[in-house]
């Protein structure tokens, strides 16, 4: 079977052991029932405001793409515990395909989401989605900062799309040029301060700039003045690229 030739756009073998122990730190690595109401959570979780962000992103996401009224062939990339794959396959005759190179997390989504036949769920990341392989919709949800180069790892997502698919990229902060040092210094700091300062190494800054050479458009834009009243928590841009 034909696979993509992706090393130099994934995250290290040592990722997935760091990464988890780091969430754990953080609260951020759920029970089976807590992942099965997700992005809904009690509002006395420590990460609640985060999560109701992320609510509201992925309802933008979903609306979106339930406007486009056909079938949908969805790819989430870095699809972690299976959430918001889970959310897309509610769509009206969809497919939904997640992966990931985090063995327990994807084990989890294949258990809680296990009743949802339109799902499936592939270990491994975006190397072992076959060559041939196309889809509509590609999202990158909260990871495509593990990802070292913003340029492959799109142009290697490119590759799976249909024709007129698209990319589509939440729930992730971009920076101006002028921003990176101070962020990249910030995460080394933050991880520290939690005892996992190689943490820092596997994460990674992406900039505006790098998305300069795509076609693409930013579809939810933090920065305006309308998302800035309206949607003052709602920090991430919501990016859409396309082969042309």
């Amino acid at each position: 079977m034909l696979t993509n030739k992706l090393s130099n756009s994934l995250p290290g073998s040592d990722f997935e052991e760091i990464y988890l122990a780091s969430r754990q730190s953080e609260s951020r690595v759920y029970s089976d029932e807590q992942v099965s109401q997700l992005p809904f959570i009690g509002p006395a979780h420590i990460h609640y405001d985060e999560w109701q962000a992320r609510r509201r992103s992925s309802d933008r996401l979903k609306n979106y793409l339930e406007n486009k009224k056909k079938p949908l062939s969805i790819l989430e990339i870095g699809c972690g515990n299976g959430w918001l794959s889970a959310r897309l396959s509610t769509l009206k005759n969809s497919t939904v395909t997640g992966t990931d190179i985090n063995k327990s997390e994807l084990s989890q989504a294949r258990r809680v989401f296990s009743g949802m036949v339109n799902i499936r769920f592939i270990e491994g990341g975006i190397k072992y989605i076959p060559a041939d392989k196309k889809f509509d919709v590609i999202v990158f949800a909260a990871s495509i900062q593990y990802f070292p180069s913003f340029e492959l790892v799109v142009r290697d997502a490119l590759s799976l799309l249909n024709e007129v698919g698209e990319i589509h990229i939440l729930d992730s902060h971009f920076y101006h040029l002028n921003e990176l040092e101070s962020a990249k210094q910030r995460s080394i700091t933050y991880y520290h301060s939690i005892g996992f300062g190689g943490m820092a190494e596997l994460y990674f800054h992406h900039s505006y700039e790098s998305i300069k050479s795509f076609s693409y458009r930013i579809i939810f834009n933090p920065y305006n003045l309308k998302s800035k009243i309206f949607r003052k928590n709602d920090p991430f841009p919501w990016i859409c690229i396309t082969a042309s």
